[in-house]
């Protein structure tokens, strides 16, 4: 084992890029924006909506024209382009904070191609210094994501409340922007040839070394069954996850009778539960395989879907529920990076995982708006959702590495 290669040398990489992660989660916690810019401006909830939804749509686009960049010119580069574009998005945000095109621009569009080029970059990398940990140190970065909107919910508010709206974007700006861009100074691939510690071998599935492994460009990628079947799996457990979590404080007010205020406490503890899950599941996978941990989520998925949401009429049973949704959707968010590694290959895991996310951008869009049909039929929607995660089961069930891998490996 080479210096560069031991574990705590290889740290700086997940815990870099949970950093990054950090910061760039606060796009998810722009409904604190939200409501005080309509009380200031009086602004419709769709008007003050805009600036978000454009920025998720631009975010995916723009990761995955940064995986290929960063597949090519190494992490550094889209790194830093990426927190100076989120600093410069919401430090414009502060200075336009009174016009809604100019909010859309800056926030929507400049921040959102900055998170698409900072978002990649630390996953590629954590996958490329950890084919040995792949699961639980990729789950570790990927938890930051959820954490960061944790952070921006709670400390937002705190901000805007003492210093207002638009100094607050000024201040986060700022703040994001010299953390990504100091943080992604550090990030950097492996040597070639890098000699890493033997993966554990999981039950079913055993990472291949590189040096056994095919590895797909996008365009090839792009014509595997494998593929698709992953897609497929990705949008049904994401979307399911995101349908229940989009309407969890309707929920808990109907079903459970709770007030807004105790709901929303509930969805804090769905958001700490939904971060937790990535870890955790990521640390499964490299025990069990990645196969095998997507079906356990779908298992689980459903069983919250079919025993424990229908009857939540207490506060307890609706919090248990939806941290469960909360927790198995992190299962989706933190290992499907893991698998895409394992079944494409590391080369070109930036845009490869870039067109893997879309499935999550069809997931953020059809989740919310299938979500809002449920609305006040939700114990028959459960079980409707619990048949659609039956279906994403029975895909991910049928679900192989694709023929180069598999073929390198027997010669191996």
């Amino acid at each position: 084992m080479s210096e560069s290669t031991k574990p705590l040398k290889r740290l700086r990489y997940p815990i870099c890029g949970t950093l990054m992660m950090l910061c760039i989660g606060n796009v998810y916690a722009w409904s604190v924006f939200r409501n005080p810019l309509m009380e200031m401006y009086g602004w419709t909830m769709a008007q003050a909506t805009v600036p978000f939804q454009i920025s998720i749509a631009v975010f995916a686009i723009a990761m995955v024209l940064a995986g290929r960049w960063q597949d090519k010119a190494g992490p550094r580069p889209a790194s830093i382009l990426g927190g100076v574009l989120i600093g410069l998005g919401f430090v414009l945000s502060g200075i336009l904070t009174s016009s809604l095109p100019g909010i859309i621009i800056s926030f929507g569009v400049i921040a959102g191609i900055g998170m698409g080029a900072a978002y990649v970059t630390p996953m590629a990398t954590t996958i490329k210094w950890w084919p040995d940990r792949r699961g639980v140190m990729t789950g570790l970065v990927m938890m930051g994501m959820g954490a960061g909107a944790i952070i921006g919910g709670l400390g937002a508010p705190l901000l805007i409340e003492r210093i207002g709206v638009s100094y607050t974007f000024v201040i986060l700006g700022i703040l994001f922007g010299a953390v990504i861009s100091a943080v992604g100074l550090v990030l950097k691939v492996p040597p070639a040839n890098t000699v890493f510690p033997e993966p554990p071998t999981t039950v079913k599935t055993k990472v291949a070394p590189a040096s056994t492994q095919y590895q797909y460009s996008a365009k090839e990628m792009l014509s595997t069954l494998s593929f698709y079947l992953i897609w497929a799996a990705f949008v049904i457990g994401s979307g399911v996850g995101l349908m229940v979590i989009s309407q969890a404080s309707p929920i808990g007010q109907e079903m459970a009778g709770l007030t807004p205020i105790v709901a929303g406490g509930a969805i804090v503890i769905l958001s700490v539960f939904n971060g937790l899950g990535r870890l955790a599941f990521g640390a499964i996978s490299d025990k069990i395989g990645r196969k095998n941990t997507f079906l356990v989520a779908f298992a689980l998925e459903i069983a919250t879907l079919v025993l424990v949401l229908p009857n939540a009429s207490t506060f307890l049973i609706y919090a248990f529920g939806v941290s469960l949704i909360g927790f198995t959707y992190g299962a989706f968010m933190g290992v499907m990076p893991s698998i895409t590694a394992d079944y494409f290959g590391t080369k070109n895991i930036g845009v490869n995982y870039a067109w893997v996310y879309t499935a999550w951008g069809a997931a953020g869009i059809l989740g919310p708006m299938v979500g809002v049909m449920m609305k006040g039929e939700w114990s028959s929607s459960f079980f409707l959702l619990a048949g659609i995660c039956a279906v994403g089961m029975v895909i991910m069930a049928f679900t192989r590495p694709p023929k180069k891998h598999l073929e390198l490996q027997a010669k191996a």
